[in-house]
């Protein structure tokens, strides 16, 4: 059974730091194509936030948080993180890990649909 359970939420103050991991379990770590994050804020649909692709270890990011967040992979671990710096209050929101392990379009990396499967979410707090 394919498990991802991320962790490393929490409530940070504006201009602040985060780390979220995401560890997988359940199949190969290597069968997943693309391994991402996406967030949900309340009221809003889910969006996009960045991804990994294991071919040629690409990396893509929502124009929002590019420069300020990094998303990394980790074989040995089995695990994706996403090191959030330069917080703003709008980067509130549950944060969810997601993993494709049918090879899909670059194009799609930025819909949900595409991923095969999901994480129970963490909450990131940013307060002003």
């Amino acid at each position: 059974q394919v498990q991802l359970v991320e962790s490393g939420g929490g409530l940070v103050q504006a201009g602040g730091s985060l780390r979220l991991s995401c560890a997988a379990s359940g199949r190969s770590f290597n069968s997943y194509h693309v391994m991402a994050w996406f967030r949900q804020a309340p009221g809003k649909e889910r969006e996009f936030v960045a991804a990994f692709r294991w071919m040629g270890s690409r990396t893509n990011y929502a124009e929002s948080v590019k420069g300020r967040f990094t998303i990394s992979r980790d074989n040995a671990q089995k695990s994706v993180y996403l090191q959030m710096d330069s917080l703003k209050p709008e980067d509130t929101a549950v944060y969810y890990c997601a993993a494709q392990s049918v090879r899909r379009p670059t194009g799609l990396e930025r819909s949900p649909a595409s991923y095969d499967y999901w994480g129970q979410g963490t909450q990131v707090t940013v307060s002003s």
